[in-house]
């Protein structure tokens, strides 16, 4: 007879060989990442020859039941996910619902479920979400709370450093801006947990570096897919786009001129060619070991650094937000020091990583009931804030990611009666911020 157990984040067979097993001389037995628990069950289910399990240990999951009711879309991405196996990824705009699918998921499984989620925020929202939705409490794990329930919601952080120990507790995991998983600290999730079921969403997929390929194994194929213009209008909120090109004073330009000189006239005798972000991050590992490269990269890095947090910017931004009073509006900035800055001079709240919880929740819920009507951040709030009424975005600085552009867009695309939502960025003209803004439009 074949036995399997969970193992520290793997899989264990005694007895005899599994698919995707290796014989551990260690313990005795095969042993296979826990990952491939479904198709190992499944295989010696249909096989016919004598097993027990005991590997799966979920924690008890009370009766589940609400009052969702889904759209047609996301009816046709719930279908598209149970016929796939209940395995696989679901890709929507920010604001078209994507926890709704997840929530109905949950329900028709009626099983543990972990959900996990990238921060904080997202922890605090999920579990209020859930609690809402089935009346039951709901567990959290992570940002220093450790309460294991059937229903529990974890960051990525922690649901990886917990993987040994929690990776045999539940039959669904619901994987929260999905594109995370594939990076090298939180691949562990994805190997390491058994649950057979998974859900992955995110509203982009693709990553630069090509490991989102990595999620088909990890998670399963993408199952369904719609982008923001398909859903505008009807159950998102109407938007436009503004670029808005500002100069730099007299000053930032001399600097900034000088030292971006350096950066481009080393690349020139090099003879280095900056085509893609693969040339860009094989430029920094030179700077680890060429003095004259490391040179050249602070060079640039100040003169970016000029370009993204421009006086005429804070100022731009000051008439912007005269101009709409009563327009909710939700600042993103690259650095924390502008956020500060902006926070300091004009009296916004900002939230930023350092910016404690029970803060960030307190300034969020005031942002929510119309207490405060503005709002900075870097980049802590691309994910994770959910304000149907706020209705502009101002982008100060950012990258050239076209998933960071989509997700700052996303913050103010909700649906309220009567909303137009607008996405204005400020760039600072003739300079290499004016190459990002059209890279990361290039969607």
């Amino acid at each position: 007879m074949i036995v399997l157990r969970f193992d520290r984040g793997s899989l264990t067979a005694r007895g005899g060989p599994v698919p995707h097993g290796r014989y551990d001389t260690g313990v005795g037995a095969y042993r296979a990442p826990a990952l491939h628990y479904g198709d190992i069950l499944e295989h010696l289910r249909q096989s016919g020859g004598a097993y027990r399990d005991e590997a799966l240990d979920p924690l008890p999951c009370p009766p589940l039941h609400s009052d969702i009711k889904l759209r047609d879309y996301q009816q046709r991405a719930l279908d598209a996910w149970r016929t796939a196996g209940r395995r696989g990824v679901v890709v929507l705009p920010t604001g078209a619902g994507k926890t709704v699918i997840a929530m109905k998921a949950i329900e028709e499984l009626g099983a543990a479920t972990l959900v996990v989620v990238p921060t904080l925020v997202l922890i605090d929202q999920w579990r209020s979400r859930l609690e809402e939705a089935f009346g039951v409490e709901v567990g959290v794990v992570g940002g220093g709370r450790h309460l294991l329930r059937g229903l529990t919601v974890s960051t990525y952080d922690s649901a990886g450093l917990r993987a040994d120990r929690l990776g045999n507790r539940f039959r669904l995991l619901i994987l929260d801006e999905v594109h995370h998983l594939p990076a090298p600290r939180y691949r562990s999730i994805g190997l390491k947990y058994l649950a057979p079921f998974r859900l992955g969403l995110t509203a982009t997929l693709e990553r630069t570096d090509g490991a989102h390929l990595a999620l088909l194994d990890l998670v399963g194929e993408k199952v369904y897919e719609m982008g923001v213009d398909e859903l505008a209008g009807v159950h998102l909120s109407d938007y436009t786009i503004r670029t808005v090109s500002v100069p730099l004073t007299e000053a930032e330009r001399a600097e900034y001129d000088a030292q971006y000189a350096v950066y481009r006239e080393f690349i020139r005798r090099r003879g280095i060619r900056m085509r893609s972000a693969r040339d860009f991050q094989r430029f920094v590992m030179r700077s680890g070991r060429d003095p004259e490269a490391r040179r050249a990269l602070l060079a640039r890095n100040r003169a970016m650094g000029i370009a993204l947090n421009s006086s005429a910017k804070i100022e731009h931004l000051k008439r912007l937000l005269l101009e709409n009073p009563e327009e909710k509006a939700i600042i993103f900035t690259q650095h924390n020091s502008l956020v500060y800055r902006i926070s300091r001079e004009m009296l916004i709240p900002a939230i930023t990583h350092q910016t404690p919880r029970e803060e960030r929740g307190e300034v969020l819920q005031r942002f929510r009931s119309g207490r405060y009507m503005r709002i900075v951040t870097s980049r802590v709030l691309d994910e994770g804030v959910d304000v149907p009424d706020a209705s502009l975005a101002v982008i100060l600085s950012g990258t050239g990611s076209s998933r960071e552009f989509i997700q700052r867009l996303g913050r103010v695309l909700r649906k309220r009666e009567g909303k137009r939502a607008e996405l204005v960025e400020l760039v600072s003209r003739r300079t290499a911020e004016t190459r990002m803004s059209r890279r990361r439009k290039m969607v």
